[in-house]
C-alpha cells in the first residue's frame, strides 16, 4: 500500500472570520480500482485564533517618602494615578477578557499603605473586591535602606 504524508499550512484574512475550515483530498490514479469510493475524504477542524494583547501601565507619583519605622504619620500619603489600558494589536476581535489585578494594601504592622479612592473605566467593566474570605492578605515586609545609595 502507498502512503502519502504531507502538511498544511492555511492563512486567513482578518476582514473574514470563519469558524471552521474545510479541505476535500481526492487521490487518483491511471490503474483500476475496485473501491474508488474511498479515495476522497472530507476534513473540517475547527479555527481558533491566537489574540494578540497589549498591556501597559503608566503611574503618575515616581517618588516616595520613606520614613524610619516608630516615625509613621497615620495619614494619608499624596493621590497617585494608575492607568492600566489593554490593547488588542491583532486583527481579530478579542471578547470576554478579564483582568485581575492584585493591590498591596498591609504595609508593617498591618498599615495600611494603599487605598482605592475610586475607580474610572473605559470600554471596560471594573469590580472592586476585597480578598477572599479564604485568602490571606501578606503584608509587604519592611525594608532596611540603611546602606542603599538608591
Amino acid at each position: 500500500p502507498l502512503q502519502v504524508s504531507f502538511t498544511l499550512e492555511l492563512e486567513f484574512s482578518c476582514s473574514i472570520l470563519l469558524d471552521h475550515a474545510e479541505v476535500m483530498l481526492q487521490a487518483t490514479s491511471d490503474s483500476t480500482e475496485a473501491t474508488p469510493q474511498d479515495n476522497v475524504v472530507k476534513l473540517s477542524v475547527p479555527i481558533r485564533y491566537e489574540p494578540n494583547l497589549f498591556l501597559s501601565s503608566n503611574i503618575n507619583l515616581h517618588r516616595y517618602e520613606v520614613r524610619p519605622l516608630g516615625t509613621f504619620i497615620h495619614s494619608s500619603g499624596p493621590e497617585f494615578t494608575t492607568t492600566v489600558k489593554i490593547q488588542n494589536l491583532g486583527c481579530y476581535p478579542t471578547q470576554n477578557v478579564t483582568l485581575h489585578m492584585a493591590l498591596p494594601a498591609l504595609g508593617h504592622h498591618q498599615a495600611t499603605i494603599l487605598s482605592v479612592t475610586h475607580v474610572l473605566a473605559e470600554n471596560a467593566t471594573c469590580v472592586l473586591q476585597p480578598p477572599d474570605e479564604g485568602t490571606q492578605v501578606v503584608p509587604v515586609p519592611p525594608e532596611d535602606l540603611q546602606h542603599m545609595d538608591r
